[in-house]
């Protein structure tokens, strides 16, 4: 079997919707794919102790992170009989309903594209050493917290 070569995650900046429908549209010449799954992460505009998030800001130990992201994503095809995986993060400051995290699955059945979606979804959170500050309205900040 080809190792794969590790795929590039990160991008500055939210991720743009465009984005997502060319990934998409690109994928109709693979008359295989019987299914997508996508998972779009999204800022919140939660209110913590009075105050309203207005941005989150992402930073990475870039390097770690995106061999992480290879490993993740290498058993996720070792696991799920996928056509295709594509995984996008942003780096940078992200404003409320913007798209920080795109997990794109394909493969010839539904629910083979959903469970290997959901996998990464969870992987990516529990595993990628990514860290988000976020900024209220007022322009203080705390650190996320995943929970």
């Amino acid at each position: 079997m080809d190792k794969k070569q590790p795929k590039k995650v990160f991008m500055q900046g939210a991720i743009p919707p465009e984005k997502i429908a060319t990934s998409i549209a690109n994928h109709q010449s693979k008359t295989n794919i019987g299914a997508h799954s996508i998972f779009l992460g999204q800022i919140r505009a939660d209110e913590i102790d009075g105050k309203t998030v207005s941005a989150i800001e992402y930073t990475a130990y870039e390097e770690m992170a995106e061999t992480v992201f290879h490993e993740i994503r290498e058993a996720a095809f070792s696991k799920f009989d996928m056509t295709c995986c594509h995984i996008y993060h942003s780096l940078g400051p992200v404003k409320t309903g913007e798209i920080c995290l795109f997990v794109f699955t394909s493969s010839a059945h539904r629910k083979v594209a959903i469970e290997a979606c959901n996998f990464l979804v969870e992987e990516i959170k529990a595993r990628v050493p990514i860290f988000g500050k976020e900024i209220f309205e007022d322009e203080t900040h705390q650190w996320k917290v995943n929970s």
